[in-house]
């Protein structure tokens, strides 16, 4: 993360990572206060409560999320299809470990929680995953016209790698399993389900 430049930034910096190793049940925004160096009432003066603060956080990191696909976006050349998908890949495991925290944050059961009774949860929920499943969707269709890609259902196959790429990134996450080593086969696998052979 970025030095902060404001003093709400710097709460929504240090919420973050309460909330990311905490959580939000144990978070108390005491903590955050006396962490970031402001009055607890400088905090209510920004979030009126708790909930209101952890749904800034996370949607301060949809924005920052969609930021960085943009960027990739608008770089990233890929000469098939296929090669996309394996840089999509490539881009969601160096997302992920550049915002270890904030993903740490976003792999927490609360969130899905509150997205059942909270629409703005769900909302950046949905967008969050709903822009790499659509950049896997994206590569997917590019790869059916190059014909690296044979014939399949582009939300559906997206909606699979993505899943399967994410499940990797949880198991790094929670220090159950190094992503990096099986990183080739993943790849062997992604092929595997698309290719044009």
């Amino acid at each position: 993360m970025h030095p902060p430049r404001s003093r709400k930034e710097a709460i929504l910096q240090t919420a973050t990572r309460f909330f990311s190793e905490k959580g939000f049940r144990d978070t108390s925004m005491s903590e955050i206060a006396k962490v970031t160096g402001v009055a607890d009432g400088t905090i209510f003066y920004h979030f009126k409560t708790k909930g209101e603060l952890f749904l800034a956080v996370l949607k301060n990191f949809k924005e920052s999320i969609i930021g960085e696909l943009e960027a990739f976006e608008a770089t990233a050349e890929f000469s098939t299809g296929l090669d996309m998908v394996e840089g999509t890949i490539a881009f969601y495991f160096s997302l992920a470990e550049r915002m270890e925290e904030r993903f740490l944050l976003l792999h927490r059961h609360y969130p899905y929680k509150l997205a059942m009774d909270n629409p703005h949860c769900r909302k950046y929920l949905e967008e969050i995953y709903t822009c790499f499943i659509n950049l896997f969707s994206q590569a997917i269709l590019q790869g059916q016209k190059d014909g690296s890609i044979r014939e399949l259902h582009s939300k559906k196959q997206a909606l699979l790698l993505f899943t399967l790429v994410d499940g990797l990134v949880r198991l790094e996450t929670y220090n159950l399993f190094k992503a990096g080593p099986l990183y080739n086969d993943l790849i062997d696998s992604c092929r595997y389900m698309l290719e044009n052979r």
